[in-house]
């Protein structure tokens, strides 16, 4: 999907995509990164929200009212007496209950000569934890767009026992078109894991382009699905199985030289 500076048309876009996926009995669902508002930086502030508040209940409805998982990509969350704003992703269970709330740790400050130019410090504040939910399923790792970059995340997550790896994003075009496959690979095949990478896609008039093309990787690197040059929404069956047999047979993890101390 792509977000505009209209919340309401977004959570109302959003819902339409969730109803889709629900029809498809799906038992986790993922939105991408700031998915409720965006427009311009210095109008950030006035749309960060109080969680719980109003988009959080709303995710909460839906998440219950269709009985699954669900990643709320990410919203900006107002910190109380500072101008600035956490990035923080939300992941609700099927009863509506928040599972784990992440904020993201690093921001997108960069100055690409013909390309982007984007300042998310000044107007952002950085998260501090790492967050690994524990799910019915597996365990659920949490990071959001830029994170993608720093590897000693991912494996952060994986270390604390992640099987799945959400990466709700906004990535720039062409940042993406260079690096958003080629890192989501990486990151799935380094960490023997699950990644589910859901981008914004397309021009909004008051921010910059993003590069679309949401993924689901496997533990192998395959790609299992990719959205078309369209909003829409992508599939594929999450095999705990087969992560375990790739672990098994090609234990690279446990091989490790180097970890923290």
């Amino acid at each position: 999907m792509l977000a505009m500076p209209d919340q309401k048309a977004n959570l109302e876009e959003a819902e339409a995509w969730l109803r889709e996926a629900a029809r498809m009995n799906t038992k986790v669902v993922a939105l991408p990164e700031v998915f409720n508002w965006r427009g311009e930086k210095r109008e950030e502030r006035t749309h960060a929200e109080a969680i719980p508040g109003p988009t959080t209940e709303v995710m909460a409805r839906l998440a219950r009212g269709f009985g699954f998982y669900l990643l709320a990509g990410s919203i900006l969350e107002e910190i109380p007496g500072n101008n600035k704003a956490y990035n923080t992703s939300l992941l609700f269970d099927p009863q509506g209950r928040i599972l784990a709330r992440y904020r993201k740790l690093h921001l997108f400050d960069v100055d690409i000569e013909g390309g982007v130019s984007i300042l998310e410090s000044a107007t952002r504040e950085p998260g501090t934890e790492i967050v690994v939910a524990k799910t019915e399923f597996c365990p659920m790792g949490l990071s959001i767009c830029y994170d993608l970059r720093f590897p000693e995340l991912y494996r952060a997550l994986a270390t604390k026992g992640a099987q799945i790896i959400f990466v709700p994003s906004a990535f720039t075009v062409p940042t993406g078109e260079a690096h958003w496959e080629p890192l989501l690979r990486a990151r799935a095949i380094e960490n023997q894991v699950y990644v589910i990478a859901p981008d914004q896609f397309g021009k909004n008039p008051k921010s910059i382009a993003t590069y679309g093309n949401s993924m689901i990787v496997d533990p192998w690197g395959k790609v299992l699905a990719r959205a078309p040059d369209y909003a829409g929404v992508i599939f594929a069956e999450i095999d705990l199985g087969y992560l375990a047999r790739v672990r098994s047979e090609l234990p690279a993890l446990s091989h490790r030289k180097f970890t923290e101390h």
